[in-house]
């Protein structure tokens, strides 16, 4: 059976906000959510072609969705800013209604050694892997809080990790390790704040996925070559964290595959 659309799905009448969502992972959480129903706005920095060296656009997301019988739409916004954070969000509700589900995926990562780090990019890299998920979580929040519904997932990588002995030297990504292990504890401490307002705040963690960010970085390789997982895994993974019950499924920091087999599910093909 293929994939389709659902317009009576889980999600039917929720909206959902995902960022990062021009290409690879967000691309394929969108399609998932707008496969439950969800309307589903998509922000990135890509909007057409010919705007970013790597492929994948959000005009080309927006597409997938509509073509498979869903509803989605896309927002350009750099989200190293705080005024296009607050943009975002408003041309968001204004377009659909008020955010039920935020998905922070994007990212900007820089892979250096800690004493060629410049201060730039390191202020760049918190600015929109740990402020900016921080930042939209302030501005969805009233709204859901005063709904008492929401769902908040946040993705992290295994670099949040704190590395193990015996050491065999890093490839740069002390920092992206440091914005990925603040992340997680913003996510489990607003799990906390939000509890009693029905609204769950989780963490999930893709495996090696094969996406256009990845082969840049060139973290594919013959050491690593076995540990590629399908995107469909991260893109369900979300899914059900982004639809369970906010009173048992909140507060967790989950990795895509070991979550699946906790629930014991099959993650489903994708539009």
């Amino acid at each position: 059976m293929s994939a389709s659309i659902n317009p009576n799905g889980n999600l039917k009448g929720k909206v959902a906000l995902v960022t990062g969502a021009s290409r690879g992972i967000g691309e394929a959480i969108a399609a998932r959510l707008a496969m439950e129903g969800a309307k589903v706005v998509v922000s990135a920095r890509t909007a057409q072609d010919g705007e970013s060296r790597l492929p994948g656009t959000l005009m080309e997301t927006v597409e997938r969705i509509k073509k498979a019988g869903g509803e989605a739409t896309f927002i350009k916004a750099d989200l190293a800013q705080s005024i296009e954070r607050e943009r975002l969000v408003e041309e968001a509700v204004a377009a659909y209604g008020p955010i039920d589900i935020l998905i922070n995926n994007a990212a900007i990562t820089y892979f250096t050694p800690v004493v060629e780090f410049t201060e730039k990019r390191f202020k760049l890299m918190m600015e929109v892997q740990v402020y900016a998920p921080f930042h939209l979580s302030q501005l969805v929040l009233p709204s859901m809080i005063e709904r008492k519904t929401g769902h908040i997932v946040n993705i992290s990588s295994p670099a949040g990790i704190h590395p193990a002995k015996p050491y065999r030297g890093g490839r740069g990504g002390t920092v992206y390790g440091l914005c990925k292990a603040a992340l997680e504890r913003f996510s489990t401490g607003l799990a906390s704040e939000v509890y009693a307002d029905n609204i769950a705040v989780n963490v999930v963690s893709p495996g090696l996925v094969d996406t256009p960010g990845v082969a840049v970085h060139g973290l594919i390789n013959e050491q690593s070559k076995d540990r590629v997982q399908p995107i469909e895994y991260i893109a369900e993974a979300v899914y059900q964290l982004a639809s369970g019950d906010p009173k048992t499924l909140t507060g967790r920091v989950d990795y895509a595959e070991p979550l699946l087999k906790e629930l014991n599910l099959k993650p489903s093909e994708l539009v």
